[in-house]
């Protein structure tokens, strides 16, 4: 059973990392400061139930393992999601779309370009193509989640 907590806890998680780290992260100009903020974003996240780790909830595409829960808001219509991973860089890059996407409405969400931010961090020159490659199966799975629940 899901807690429903979790995405509560996770999307004020998610708010703390956006007013407060985000905005430091945006400043940095090298990558392995950058790359050390992104290491430790995972541990504001509340913590992910191991029973949640089942195949259903794995992203497909990710070389690491990643698990991604999604949960709709009946009456706002909000999309809002909790995750975890089994590496922490991978962790640190999901934090960077969720905090851009999380609570949003499916319309928004076609509107946002997460994609963006990762651009200005100047991201996509440090990280490897497999690690890429498995930011986008997120970013695609995020809003896949949101089209089947509009």
């Amino acid at each position: 059973m899901i807690r429903p907590d979790i995405f509560t806890e996770t999307a004020t998680a998610l708010k703390n990392i956006y007013d407060k780290q985000l905005p430091q992260l945006l400043q940095l100009k090298d990558w392995q400061s950058k790359y050390r903020i992104l290491m430790t974003l995972g541990k504001e996240l509340p913590a992910f139930d191991s029973d949640w780790h089942r195949d259903e909830f794995l992203v497909q595409g990710c070389e690491s393992k990643a698990w991604l829960l999604h949960y709709q808001d009946p009456v706002t219509a909000q999309h809002f999601w909790a995750f975890d991973s089994d590496a922490r860089i991978v962790k640190g890059l999901i934090i960077l779309i969720l905090v851009q996407l999380n609570g949003l409405t499916a319309e928004q969400l076609a509107e946002a370009t997460p994609e963006s931010l990762l651009t200005e961090l100047q991201l996509q020159q440090n990280i490897s193509q497999s690690r890429s490659n498995g930011l986008l199966a997120v970013l695609n799975r995020v809003r896949a989640s949101a089209l089947t629940h509009k």
